[in-house]
């Protein structure tokens, strides 16, 4: 595929995404409400969404744009030793939910994201999501898999391309992130 065609598809993707504007909404308000309560975001995905779970909580603990607090959110996939642990004791499809019930508390928010919406550790954190109680965020792709409605909110970016899905959810990171920003500078 040519640079101009992977242009044209990343632009469509995007102006796509006013196709899913209300889920948007519903999910920047649940990122704001957890933060302004005083609880955190608890993020994971596989691979590269897990590159994009640590992106989103460093710009959270960190910064993005503008001074303001450190907030608290954490990326599930970012520890090898636990998750090696985890893995082995009590298989790979627990390295998030486990977590999820090791550190959440009442009032956090549960981020997965996958362009698949297949992977048994994000049903199973998403699952224990529920269980606990917790609301939860899935940022998916391709129609959403096995995880489409196991969220609170599914963000799931129009078409059929895996890549277009990685995109889109970094785009909404930052433009979640440029509304944290707003909100707590």
């Amino acid at each position: 595929m040519s640079l101009a065609a992977q242009v044209s598809a990343s632009v469509a993707c995007l102006q796509a995404l006013d196709q899913i504007r209300p889920e948007i909404d519903r999910a920047a308000e649940l990122i704001l409400s957890t933060l302004r309560n005083g609880n955190k975001l608890l993020i994971c995905g596989n691979g590269g969404s897990a590159a994009e779970a640590a992106h989103f909580s460093t710009e959270l603990v960190g910064r993005f744009a503008k001074n303001r607090r450190s907030l608290p959110a954490v990326a599930l996939s970012s520890d090898g030793s636990l998750l090696s642990c985890i893995g082995n004791d009590y298989g790979y499809d627990q390295v998030f939910a486990r977590q999820v019930s090791g550190l959440s508390q009442p009032g956090d928010l549960v981020v997965c994201i996958t362009s698949s919406g297949n992977s048994d550790n994000i049903l199973s954190t998403l699952k224990e999501a529920n269980r606990l109680g917790l609301r939860s965020i899935s940022f998916l792709g391709r129609g959403g898999g096995a995880a489409k409605s196991l969220a609170t909110v599914d963000l799931i970016m129009p078409g059929d391309s895996g890549r277009c899905a990685q995109e889109a959810h970094l785009f909404l990171i930052h433009y979640f992130c440029t509304l944290v920003d707003d909100t707590f500078a």
